[in-house]
Formats: structure tokens, sequence, C-alpha cells
């Protein structure tokens, strides 16, 4: 796996500063560096060596140096396309992918992105043109930042190699507003203003001296078909066999992460057919209902397949939290990623690639609030007038009665009601938290084109939808990447692959959501090769005890963190410490909604008051609890 930077443009940064953009990111590649410039555009590259790096040394050149790519992923069909493009007289210098996505591009340009199969981020130079190409794969699992700048176009893998050249960065407040809703910032903005991130399934065009150009090569839709239920459900098992064939090739050992659940279940028993001596990974806390490494152990033993877990502490989860934070790039309150981090890390001890589930979810509709248009169907039977006066008769009732958030949710329309996996704050919780709330900025708006292009489907198929354009991509695909990469581990993620996906966007929902649970075909398909404790495991998620600690052990340092920080010019703080005593007296559950501020402030004193991201943290009770 690899890191690469770039700046095309009239005004080109130092070598200096080009080295310091790729330095920055030497835990992306830490096997290899390499350097292009001419006086259009300058390239830097990181490796990481899953392949002989002999065959693959970047940036890459092609056709008597016409054309330099640097790239940063795994084409799985590379094999496949080399065969092909060598039948039409193509000749190859090395083995690598790398020269393969070059070589198509040579021929079909734009087009040739549409053939790649993998995960994928990467610049190609065109210097006869002096046109420069970029990419990002179709689901987003490699990232892409760019920023304009009086005549550049600064491109990185990590959005701290550009913050390596513009050391003043400003909060981005529009995307602050989102990430209070959706706990990150949602593309193609940053919460650092100027700072963009080319989306999914998107190119990115640019002549020397011209004007940028993006446009979408490839959009996910969902188009059920009328194939039997015994039908889809072998095409289900035979795509995933084939995926994970696909993603376990390399050259060094690939390992798995595995937790309680089915996805990373039917991974490891795929991988298992291809590698029986595939070693698994697994972590948990003390918290009794907050692990679920025996679950993982049980499943490891049936599968006959090693296991290595790991216990962590709340200690050690806060002291590496400013380290985790500076990895990620942009604040993601997403408490599963700095688990995340720690079973990379011991991954990282003992393999250099790994599979992971991640994409089963919005594939096969995995999560448990797609459960909810069933629960709320008597619902459809009130009139509108009826629906009002319930509403009416919920806002009376006091806060966390049973039932309120019940009759709320099913008197509120879909598009209105989910607005993706996570919505932590509500509009006017924001503007109690907010100095500078902006009314015309609400997050249910930012929502709203993407329930447009999904008016045609069912209310389930709706969720994934939303979930594909926004959680998928700017939650889960992103701890996934920065965390493996904070340890030098690619993680491979064989749900998301596009001839996985054309399988899954042809199931119907009734097929997805039935028998009482979630992902039913894709349970059943794995039934014979997956334990039977497995099968029917309600999805748990990554159970983090946050709401525990802030009452206890954390207390003290959250308390002191609000009060340092040097974030006044953006949140009411009285209101945060008000949360905490609330929280702390046990009148009410604000874990998640404190924890969305801590992130952002522990990432604030990273970015933009530029602390240091390595110093240990200082476990205390009191106010004068140290954080960095």
């Amino acid at each position: 796996m690899c890191g690469f930077v770039g700046v095309i443009g009239t005004n080109l940064p130092t070598d200096e500063q080009l080295k310091k953009m790729a330095t920055v990111i030497t835990h992306r590649g830490p096997d290899e560096v390499g350097y292009y410039r001419d006086q259009y555009i300058k390239l830097g590259f990181r490796r990481l060596s899953i392949i002989d790096l002999e065959k693959g040394q970047q940036p890459l050149t092609f056709e008597n140096g016409r054309y330099t790519i640097v790239f940063n992923g795994e084409i799985y069909n590379h094999i496949e396309i080399r065969n092909d493009l060598k039948q039409q007289g193509i000749t190859f210098r090395t083995d690598s992918d790398t020269e393969t996505i070059v070589a198509l591009y040579s021929l079909k340009e734009e087009e040739a992105v549409k053939e790649l199969r993998g995960m994928f981020s990467f610049v190609i130079w065109d210097k006869v043109k002096k046109e420069m190409f970029a990419a990002r794969d179709h689901f987003g699992i490699k990232p892409f930042f760019y920023l304009e700048n009086q005549g550049n176009i600064y491109m990185a893998s990590e959005m701290k190699s550009i913050v390596e050249v513009f050391k003043e960065v400003q909060v981005h407040t529009q995307s602050l507003q989102h990430y209070l809703t959706f706990q990150y910032s949602p593309e193609p903005h940053t919460l650092i203003k100027n700072i963009m991130k080319l989306e999914p399934g998107h190119y990115m065009k640019k002549t020397w001296q011209g004007k940028v150009d993006v446009q979408a090569y490839w959009k996910p839709t969902f188009a059920p078909s009328n194939d039997s239920y015994e039908k889809q459900k072998k095409k289900v098992l035979d795509v995933l066999r084939e995926s994970v064939q696909f993603h376990m090739r390399s050259d060094v050992p690939v390992g798995s992460f595995l937790s309680g659940g089915i996805d990373s279940t039917a991974i490891v028993a795929l991988a298992k057919e291809v590698n029986p001596f595939i070693k698994t990974f697994s972590v948990g806390f003390e918290i009794e209902g907050f692990s679920e490494v025996h679950v993982a152990k049980k499943t490891a033993e049936a599968l006959n397949v090693e296991n290595i877990d790991y216990v962590i502490t709340p200690e050690e989860y806060l002291q590496q939290l400013p380290k985790i934070l500076w990895h990620m790039d942009e604040p993601v309150a997403d408490p599963a990623a700095v688990p995340l981090y720690f079973v990379a890390r011991e991954a990282s001890k003992h393999v250099k690639v790994v599979l992971s589930g991640e994409g089963a979810d919005e594939l096969f509709a995995g999560y448990n609030i797609y459960r909810e248009p069933e629960s709320l169907k008597l619902f459809s039977y009130i009139p509108k007038k009826g629906k009002l006066l319930l509403q009416q008769i919920a806002k009376m009732l006091p806060e966390g009665v049973k039932g309120r958030g019940f009759i709320e949710r099913g008197t509120t329309e879909l598009e209105r009601r989910f607005l993706g996996n996570a919505h932590i704050m509500s509009e006017s919780e924001k503007k109690a938290v907010l100095r500078s709330y902006q009314r015309e900025n609400e997050s249910i708006d930012h929502i709203q084109p993407i329930y447009e292009r999904a008016h045609h489907y069912d209310e389930v198929a709706k969720m994934q939808y939303v979930d594909l354009h926004t959680w998928l991509r700017g939650d889960i695909l992103v701890k996934a990447d920065k965390m493996t990469m904070a340890h030098s581990v690619e993680l491979r993620v064989p749900f998301l692959d596009k001839q996985v996906f054309d399988v899954a966007r042809q199931i119907q929902t009734k097929y997805k959501i039935s028998h009482h649970t979630t992902k039913y075909i894709l349970r059943d398909a794995m039934k014979e090769i997956i334990p039977e404790h497995i099968f029917m495991r309600r999805k748990l998620g990554f159970p983090v005890p946050i709401r525990y600690w802030l009452k206890n052990e954390w207390y003290g340092w959250v308390l002191h963190l609000v009060k340092k920080s040097e974030t006044d010019y953006l949140f009411e703080k009285d209101v945060i410490i008000r949360m905490l005593e609330l929280h702390r007296k046990g009148e009410g559950d604000f874990s998640r909604k404190l924890w969305a501020v801590i992130v952002f402030m522990v990432w604030h004193q990273l970015y933009v008051e530029g602390v240091e991201a390595f110093s240990d943290v200082s476990m205390s009770d009191s106010e004068e609890a140290l954080f960095l």
C-alpha cells in the first residue's frame, strides 16, 4: 500500500516542500520513496512493499516517458487486463498493476477507469498533452484530497500532506455543522476550509494552465431482479468466493480481522479455502457486554484458524487518541475507530495485508435500523391529521419516556427521520452548541438530493442508498483506511467489489430483511461454511463503553479539555459542560454528543492550534488532568 503527493500548476513548490509533503505520510509507505519533477508538475510517492519492489517502483513512467503515474491501491483484475493489452500489442517492463493502469489509460484515456476492479486513487501525467488525469475508486476505499491555490492544485493521499505546506488552516464552519449531525464531514468538503475530497466514482482532469474538470464515471444504483431466491443466493456465494480469491493475491501473508459477526466470519471462512493457515485478529474491552473477543475465539476454533486478541483499557484508549486523530486527518467521532487502530496494531506484528468485512451492511442491508420501516408500518394506515395529533401528544411526553421516540419516528416521513446511520445532534441542539449556527445549512438539505435520486426505491433500499453515499464513504472507509495505514498495514475489503455490488444491487428487499433479521440472504448463502452460532447472530457493530468512562475515568480529563480548548469562537462551552454534568449524574445519555465534541476539540488542537500529536495523556479525575 502506498501514499502519493503531487502539485500541478504555474507556481510549483520547492523540492524541499514536496519532500515534506511526502515525508509526513511515511507510515503509508515506509519501504520506498520516489519523486518526479518537470516544469509543470511535481509528484512524490511512498511505498509499502506488498509485491516485489523491483516490479513496481513509483513514480512509474510509460511509453518512453510520455506518461508518469503515482498510484495508491490494488487492481485485482490487472492480470486479466494486462493479458488483453498484450494481445493488442502493448509491451510491459514490469509485472505491476501500476503499469497496467497507465497502459490502459494510454489507449482509452478516461474510459480506462471503468474497467478497473479494485481500490485505487491515482494521478497520471501526460507530458505531451500537458494534462493531468486523476481518479478515485468506485466506493471511496482509497482517499484523495486536493486544494486549489494560486494557479496550483495540490493533491495527496492524506490531508496532512497539504496542511504541511499551508500551515495556517481555518475550520470550514459549514462542515462543522454537518459534522455534529453525521459524526464526520460529508464529501466533497473537509473540515479545513478549501481542502476538498475527490468523490468516489469520480475522475479529475486538468491541463497545465486550464481549469479543473471533475466528472462522475460510476454511481451505485439498485435494480431488483425477478430471479428466484435460490438463484440469487447461489450468486451471492459464488461472487464472494471469487472476490475473496482475488483479494488474497499477494506476495506476502494475508490475515483477516475477526469480530463476532457474520461479515468478518464469512470473509475468514472463504479466505481459509485459499489459505488454511490464515491468521485472524480481534480486540475487545474489559467491561462485560462490550467485547466480542470470546465470540471471535469460538468462531476461530470452529473454523480451525489461529486467532490473536487484545483487550483495550480506558487508559490506553485515551492515551492513543491524539495519535489516532492525527492519523485520521479529519475528526470522525465513531468510537469504533479506536479499537480498529488497536487491532491493526496487533495485525501489523504478523502480516502486511488484512481482509475485513466493511461494506456488507450497505450492500446486503445489515444495519438493525433497516428493519424500522417494517416496525413502523402500522403508522401508514393513520391519516395525516391523526399523525399530526400523535406528534403533538409525543411532544408533551417527557424525554426518555418509553414510546415517545417510536411515535415521533412513526409519524415522520423517512426523508426527514433518517439522515444516515449516525444522527448525533438535532438542529436545535446544534443551534444551542454552536456560536455561529447557520439556519440555511441544515443537514437534511444535504441529504435531500440523495433521496431525490432514490425516489423510486422502497424505504429499505432508500436507506441503503443514503448510507452508500454518506456513512460508508464518510465514516466506515475513512477509519478503515487511516487506522490500518497508521500501522503500515494494507486493508482489503472483498465486499466492496464492483462484481459483488452488481449481484447485491439485484436482490429484492424481501430477501435481505427477512426471518426477523437483517442481510438474511447473505447469512443463508454462507450457512454451510460458517459456524452455527454466527448464522442468526444480531449485529452489534463495535460497542465501546464511552458512556461509562465519561461518568468515571474520563470525567476530569473531559472537563479540563473543554475548558482549555481554544474553540471558544466555535462552541458555547457552558452548554457542553452542562451536558457533561447531566451525563455524569445519569440524567440522560449524552455520550455520543459529548464524544463528537471531544474528538473535534482534540483534532482542533492538532491541526488548528498546532499541538504535538504524540505527547502522553495524563489520566486523572481532577480538573488539573493534562491533555496534551
